[in-house]
């Protein structure tokens, strides 16, 4: 399957989820953009490093990329390479020069080491055909407070629709699903999940 190379086009705060933040990520070479909803510690760590600014004291990912320079590791690559449920699943490539290996990570996780490591980031034509947003030709004349309300509204439709995914689970399959999110570390699944639980509950 294709690798599609993706950049970093944007960040902003979103307008409707409290505490998030939407990372916006661009085809190299064409118009489709990925939003990703994140949370706001993985937009700092993201942030600090994109703007080349020293914390007082190294962030998780500086502590990653700390070790990884230690011992001759090398993040090559970042691959999202699955969409399920309106979570992005994503992988880190890592080479010691011998061998390679896929260490799987949250999105917002990768994406700060790939920043920290100056390497590529990709995703497939699949995810960017499912749930990337378009720019038409004409949209350089278009505000950029136009262009971020079309994407908050992207991302809200997308959010909508795996909510949709949630009600129609039993509630048996929605604490497994639950319990499946916390163990891996997906919080904005386990957040929407268990509002869909406890919103039976008062039913």
């Amino acid at each position: 399957m294709k690798k599609i190379r993706l950049e970093i086009v944007g960040l902003s705060y979103s307008q409707t989820q409290t505490g998030a933040y939407t990372l916006v990520l661009g085809e190299s070479a064409g118009k489709r953009r990925l939003p990703i909803v994140i949370g706001g510690f993985e937009a700092q760590a993201i942030a600090i490093e994109l703007e080349k600014m020293t914390p007082t004291r190294p962030l998780t990912h500086d502590l990653f990329k700390s070790l990884a320079d230690s011992f001759d590791i090398e993040v090559t690559e970042v691959i999202i390479y699955n969409l399920l449920e309106g979570i992005f699943y994503a992988k880190v490539i890592c080479s010691n020069g011998i061998n390679e290996h896929e260490i799987d990570a949250r999105t917002s996780d990768a994406i700060a080491i790939a920043v920290r490591f100056n390497c590529p980031i990709f995703t497939y034509d699949t995810i960017l055909s499912s749930s990337g947003i378009t720019l038409e030709d004409n949209s350089v004349d278009v505000p950029d407070s136009e262009k971020n309300e079309e994407i908050e509204e992207h991302v809200n439709s997308l959010l909508a629709e795996s909510e949709k995914e949630y009600t129609s689970k039993s509630t048996e399959e929605l604490k497994n699903m639950l319990e499946s999110a916390l163990e891996n570390e997906q919080y904005e699944a386990a957040s929407r999940i268990r509002d869909e639980i406890n919103a039976r509950k008062k039913s």
